[in-house]
């Protein structure tokens, strides 16, 4: 009778993640870092025997799940994320496209809500910040105008000024794509956009693929590589991420050049054609 209970349980706790637990697992959403400020301490369920501290599933679900419901109570255009890392902006990119939410990405040009002689001035009524450490100055401005701040949270980072937390391990590839994903149908569900979650016809994977990678498949090999990468990503190790993303990119790039033709063969149809023109001579 106990082991019923048991197994009801488990189920009950699966069903009530907004994705599988296991697929959770796989994009690494919970891996932090080594070090915890005593602001995320809440937020880390225990540190790993590699020294990686890990985050709380549960909370990291209820989190999202909590800042879908607050960002459906703005319009979409009236919502700013910014995403300063090639990753996150990904992402974010997607996320924006399909739910109408304003994107800032890359560098975050101080004076953005707060000089309005600046051509890009922006007057957000919620902002979304990716990464506190790399966009404190898109905070500050937050917290000198009075806009309310969401912020994806990894276990290093402070949470000053920031309203609500969303723990996460924000520096991976697979991982930021899911925290979007997940925010995309939530906020679509919240503002009755979709019924269902049949009705969101959007793949996770598709939050992590470059637009470079759709306009021209990568090889078999480079996609061995990409994989590997993206492990050491969520375990934080194995560089950094810009350094990873702008090979991969270079990588890209340089298989568009076009070859030239080969200077044996291009010799040889030259003599060819001197030939005919000393015959019509």
């Amino acid at each position: 009778m106990e082991e019923k209970n048991v197994e009801k349980e488990k189920e009950e706790e699966k069903s009530s993640f907004l994705i599988p637990r296991e697929k959770y697992l796989e994009t690494g959403i919970h891996i932090g870092t080594r070090f915890k400020t005593s602001d995320m301490k809440k937020f880390i369920f225990k540190m790993r025997d590699d020294g990686l501290y890990i985050l709380d599933l549960r909370k990291i679900d209820e989190r999202i799940r909590e800042a879908a419901k607050i960002m459906a109570q703005y319009k979409p255009e009236d919502i700013m994320v910014v995403a300063s890392r090639l990753y996150s902006g990904n992402a974010a990119e997607k996320f924006s496209k399909l739910t109408g939410v304003g994107l800032l990405k890359g560098r975050f040009v101080p004076g953005t809500m707060t000089n309005v002689n600046l051509p890009n001035f922006k007057e957000p009524k919620l902002l979304f910040v990716c990464d506190p450490k790399g966009e404190g100055e898109a905070i500050r401005e937050a917290s000198m105008t009075g806009v309310p701040l969401i912020a994806l949270c990894d276990t290093d980072n402070g949470t000053r000024y920031v309203d609500w937390i969303v723990p996460a391990n924000n520096k991976g590839r697979r991982s930021l794509a899911a925290v979007f994903y997940l925010l995309t149908r939530e906020l679509l569900m919240n503002q009755g956009k979709i019924s269902s979650y049949d009705e969101f016809e959007y793949r996770l994977e598709q939050f992590e693929r470059f637009e470079e990678e759709k306009r021209e498949p990568e090889k078999k090999e480079e996609g061995k590589g990409e994989g590997k990468e993206e492990t050491n990503e969520e375990k934080g190790e194995g560089g950094s991420e810009d350094e990873r993303a702008k090979k991969a990119l270079a990588g890209a790039k340089e298989e568009k050049k076009p070859k030239k033709a080969a200077a044996p063969a291009e010799k040889a149809e030259n003599e060819e054609l001197e030939k005919k023109e000393e015959k019509k001579v």
